[in-house]
């Protein structure tokens, strides 16, 4: 088989559900091989059982990872070293909700949770996966998801928004850092995709609202990012670094106007907590 990502080796973090599966799948199919880090791991043996079952099993492995915990992503590097031999792209997407409501009410331990498991753990995902392509001598490709909710106001709650645009800017800086070793650095700014992170299970309500908003009437799909992260991780962009990607079917053009609309986010004024997406971990909510 000959694909863009042939011999190429990747790890995808959250790679066991939602945009980050679709990358995994999307990377295999281009003929690379995978390490999926994600924390929850009845999802991670999904994705393996799946992947397998597709003919995938020689090239890919799952671990769990905390993706906060700095000896959690060294682990999951040199898994990727073991059974590989190399490291040509890594994929910095695990994610969550994070803290929400009032900012007067909001919880200062949700907070820095949301910015651990969203900035802090792209922070641990460049510097080792740096250091190996450093010693590796051939350079390589880093992604990180951010959003477009840290582009602007009204597209997230503050800590989401506020950690994804230091998401963006961390891309950028690092970007500049590691280009005299040929290593790229690029963001990637998702809209409203639909995964189980985004609707909460109420899928129609949600294209209710992203129908009234975003320009394109196509809904984002998992897919769609994975098409990005497959360009990135290429050499069809091996001059592009320090980038963010915009992949929201037009909707930050139009302005998102999402706080407050969409179902996971209508309430906010009236409650405050910690949503922990497909973690595996609970939300915790508290009616104001």
């Amino acid at each position: 088989m000959n694909g863009t990502l042939q011999s190429k080796v990747a790890i995808v973090t959250g790679g066991a559900s939602g945009m980050g599966f679709a990358t995994v799948s999307r990377f295999l199919k281009e003929g690379a091989s995978v390490v999926i880090g994600d924390l929850n791991a009845d999802n991670g043996r999904n994705a393996i059982e799946t992947l397998s079952a597709e003919g995938y099993e020689d090239r890919v492995r799952f671990t769990t990872t905390d993706v906060a915990v700095e000896n959690d992503v060294a682990a999951m590097s040199e898994l990727a070293l073991d059974a590989f031999g190399q490291l040509d792209i890594v994929f910095n997407n695990a994610g969550i909700g994070g803290a929400f409501g009032p900012i007067t009410e909001l919880d200062v331990d949700d907070w820095d949770t949301t910015f651990h498991v969203l900035v802090r753990s792209v922070f641990l995902g460049i510097k080792h996966a740096a250091r190996i392509m450093i010693d590796q001598g051939r350079g390589g490709s880093i992604i990180n998801t951010a959003s477009i909710a840290g582009m602007g106001g009204g597209g997230g709650p503050q800590a989401y928004s506020a950690a994804k645009a230091a998401v963006v800017n961390l891309s950028k800086t690092t970007a500049i850092e590691l280009a005299p070793h040929n290593i790229r650095v690029n963001a990637i700014c998702p809209g409203v995709i639909f995964t189980p992170l985004m609707h909460s299970g109420n899928e129609e309500q949600a294209e209710e609202v992203i129908a009234e908003v975003q320009p394109l009437a196509k809904r984002g799909e998992g897919s769609d990012i994975a098409g990005m992260a497959l360009f990135l991780a290429g050499d069809d962009s091996q001059f592009v670094t320090g980038q963010e990607h915009i992949v929201d079917g037009g909707l930050l053009a139009n302005g998102p106007r999402l706080l407050g609309r969409l179902h996971n986010s209508r309430n906010l004024h009236r409650m405050a907590g910690m949503a922990f997406g497909t973690s595996g971990q609970a939300a915790t909510v508290r009616r104001l």
